[in-house]
């Protein structure tokens, strides 16, 4: 069974929701396995053009795991105050 990466590519566009969202998160992703990997903020960009200064990575146990996650009634009941808050292009890679 591979492993499960969820990463988040962002621009926030209000910090006070960002920052109530962020907090309450974490605590989701558990049940799951989940983990945070790093969240980071692009300092360049050595080809193409990415639309989103900010990242995040978060690494699953497998992609079930990573689908379980974002339907879970904890992590959906978040995602009005993360569209609120950021445009967030949110992606799930296998390794």
């Amino acid at each position: 069974m591979s492993q499960a990466y969820v990463v988040g590519q962002m621009t926030v566009k209000d910090s006070e929701k960002w920052a109530q969202y962020r907090s309450q998160v974490l605590v989701t992703l558990v049940p799951f396995g989940g983990e945070l990997v790093f969240r980071g903020e692009q300092v360049q960009s050595f080809s193409g053009v990415n639309p989103h200064p900010d990242i995040v990575v978060i690494r699953f146990p497998s992609v079930v795991d990573a689908e379980g996650w974002h339907a879970s009634a904890a992590y959906q009941a978040l995602i009005p105050i993360r569209q609120e808050a950021a445009d967030v292009v949110l992606t799930t890679y296998a390794a």
